[in-house]
């Protein structure tokens, strides 16, 4: 790693001190002020007249940015350089920060010593990284209720799935006994995510990592949507690997982790082939080349990396370490509460669970309502009440199937019902919050829910290119 040039780090400490010195918003009468984010004074307009300051509660997609990730971004900017490359004032810069990003993400994460933080794309990127790293032979254990990301990445291993389970300790039997019938027996990963994208519930990790450590399997936990909203520890939950995308934490898009156990991702073949993941390239005789690739997380990042995005990774964990994840969870429950009480006062609602009402969760929840469309009912919101959900099937089709009673085989289509306004669908509404959410927002929706199935939509709708929209015509 390069020294840190001493002026170039003063100055860029300097704007980022000045840059972030956000007051945080007027505390809400349950506990600590929502963290200033980018977008929360945006207003949009209303179908039916003036306007509205948007209530973002889509944050199971993609969370809007902290206002201190950004002004550290801003602060950063003007010292922006490639890194590992050059020998000048900037890229050595940005090589430091990039490789202190690293640390930081180690420690957000509590990673074990030896363990390597790999900078990727996203969850996605991570876990298809992970997948091109499996041993030959490995069979990868996976329940049906993951987000595609988790479950679609095993394409050359063997893969067995597991059906949604009804309770966290059925979850746990469910596992133990596919591992222990495996054969042959040899090389497994379970896969597994730590809070559900559709229902918010967490998950045992702890009890499955046991479970897999016990039948000689190792883990990957996909958190993102468990980092955002609890601490997470590689030592303490026991996994091999954990995984999570930047615009699920309050970063921008176009950055993720993969961090964990070093000797898979040693062993492999480097995920990209290219600059950065080679150590030196030689040719042969005969013409060819030899290789000798990289042995640290460099060996699977490739290319010019996104050095901008993975500062903003470690910006992120810094800024929810500082904010202290106790209160940021006291928070959320309020505003998980306030929500569930006002949807249980409406009949028509129908919250969707895997594990029941009593089980602990993060501010994720999906729900259906009686006599309507999902897309026609989220589209209502919207355009009424400015307020940002998402209806379909939230990339994890069999696990919305099969909370919807449906047959789970049914492939359906991601946010695309085939259902007319005012008609069924084989579809669910998810509201979402976070660190960022004002009271204020969940109130409106949830009185904007019971208005909508009270008195109906004010406005008229139709389907375009399998979209329900306002009918402006």
């Amino acid at each position: 790693m390069s020294a840190r040039p001493a002026a170039a780090t003063a100055t860029v400490e300097t704007a980022t001190a000045t840059a972030t010195g956000v007051e945080a918003e007027s505390a809400d009468p349950c506990c600590a002020a929502p963290l200033p984010v980018l977008g929360r004074d945006v207003t949009v307009p209303l179908v039916t007249g003036g306007e509205v300051t948007y209530a973002a509660l889509d944050y199971a997609a993609s969370a809007p940015a902290l206002q201190r990730v950004w002004d550290d971004v801003a602060a950063y900017a003007p010292y922006y350089g490639s890194v590992h490359r050059g020998a000048g004032y900037l890229s050595q810069l940005s090589t430091d920060l990039f490789e202190n990003s690293r640390v930081t993400v180690a420690e957000f994460l509590d990673c074990r010593p030896g363990d390597q933080v790999v900078f990727t794309r996203s969850t996605t990127d991570s876990l298809n990284l992970l997948a091109a790293t499996l041993p030959a032979d490995c069979q990868v254990f996976v329940f049906e209720t993951e987000h595609h990301a988790s479950l679609l990445p095993w394409r050359d291993a063997r893969v067995t799935y597991l059906n949604a389970p009804r309770t966290p300790e059925q979850a746990v039997a469910t596992l133990e006994r596919a591992l222990a019938d495996r054969d042959p027996y040899g090389p497994a990963l379970v896969c597994v995510t730590g809070a559900s994208n559709v229902t918010g519930e967490l998950w045992p990790v702890k009890e499955l990592a046991a479970a897999a450590h016990a039948h000689g399997a190792r883990i990957v936990l996909d958190a993102a949507q468990l980092a955002p909203h609890h601490p997470v520890s590689v030592q303490d939950l026991d996994v091999d690997w954990i995984a999570f995308s930047g615009h699920k934490l309050y970063a921008p898009f176009g950055s993720g982790v993969l961090a964990g156990r070093a000797d898979w991702l040693q062993d492999s073949e480097p995920y990209l082939a290219g600059g950065g993941a080679s150590r030196k390239v030689a040719r042969r005789a005969d013409g060819g080349v030899d290789v000798e690739w990289h042995t640290t997380a460099a060996r699977h990042e490739a290319g010019s990396p996104n050095v901008i995005g993975v500062y903003s990774i470690a910006s992120a964990c810094k800024a929810l370490t500082e904010a202290g994840f106790d209160s940021l969870v006291e928070r959320e429950q309020h505003l998980i509460a306030t929500v569930r009480a006002g949807l249980a006062e409406v009949p028509e609602v129908k919250v969707l669970s895997l594990f029941g009402d009593e089980a602990p969760r993060v501010g994720v929840i999906s729900f259906v309502v009686e006599g309507w469309n999902s897309s026609h009912f989220a589209a209502a919101l919207s355009a009424e009440y400015g307020i940002g959900v998402r209806d379909g099937l939230f990339c994890a089709h069999p696990l919305v199937r099969t909370l919807l009673g449906s047959d789970p085989q049914d492939p359906g289509e991601c946010g695309a019902p085939e259902a007319a306004p005012g008609e069924r669908s084989l579809n669910a509404i998810r509201v979402s919050f976070g660190a960022g959410t004002p009271d204020e927002h969940v109130e409106r929706f949830v009185g904007a829910v019971k208005e909508l199935v009270r008195d109906g939509a004010q406005w008229k709708y139709r389907t375009e290119d399998g979209r329900c929209v306002p009918d402006r015509g």
